[in-house]
């Protein structure tokens, strides 16, 4: 069980509180705003009120004792600055910072971040991908170049196995489940492709889109 602290628990950093907690984390939340600290108490393991540019403030937290420490600030992006500053400082052994932009990520790295998101520009990326064909059921990136698609599959699928389509060896992307029947299952190479069925794929992007013609 992961020992978390999440700093800012607007909209963004509430979502993140409520599913970490879901997943067995110890979460301490902390913001300086009470009514939000009220809203998220009965779903984490403890919360603070407080304001994280305060030197004292965050010494008190105990920083250094949390796996991960989880920035999500989002209305200032000084405090933001000065909240990563902090966190390192006093021992967090991970910490990931909340962005709007690449200036921010650099300026965000450099006072401390171990790693930076950008919630907006990621869910932008996702619903665009997903809405750009009819196919593409979901997407998710994984880095760079490597993502994993649900997609519906084509018709010239419907019969074969995935060993009579070699995916792999032809466009070097790889099935890694099959939703059928509101199931996931795992595929094996004699697997048949049906109609109904929607496939999780990895691969690079460029070839998942020749593979599916998208």
């Amino acid at each position: 069980m992961d020992s978390v602290l999440i700093i800012g628990v607007g909209q963004f950093g509430s979502h993140i509180a409520r599913r970490m907690s879901e997943l067995r984390c110890e979460v301490m939340a902390v913001d300086i705003n009470e009514d939000r600290i009220n809203d998220i108490l009965p779903y984490v393991t403890n919360a603070q009120i407080g304001d994280s540019t305060s030197v004292d403030f965050m010494r008190s937290l105990g920083i250094r004792n949390y796996d991960v420490c989880i920035i999500t600030i989002g209305s200032s992006f000084q405090t933001s600055l000065e909240t990563t500053a902090l966190a390192k400082e006093f021992g967090a052994p991970v910490v990931v910072s909340r962005a709007s932009n690449d200036v921010q990520k650099k300026f965000l790295l450099r006072n401390g971040a171990d790693d930076v998101v950008y919630p907006e520009k990621q869910m932008a990326l996702r619903v665009a991908t997903k809405y750009a064909s009819k196919s593409i059921l979901d997407f998710i990136q994984l880095d760079g170049s490597v993502s994993i698609f649900e997609m519906k599959i084509p018709k010239e699928w419907y019969g074969k196995t995935l060993a009579q389509l070699d995916l792999r060896k032809k466009f070097q992307v790889n099935i890694i489940a099959i939703k059928r029947n509101f199931h996931v299952n795992i595929p094996y190479p004699d697997s048949i492709m049906t109609a109904d069925d929607v496939a999780l794929v990895i691969g690079e992007q460029k070839n998942i889109q020749k593979c599916f013609k998208v």
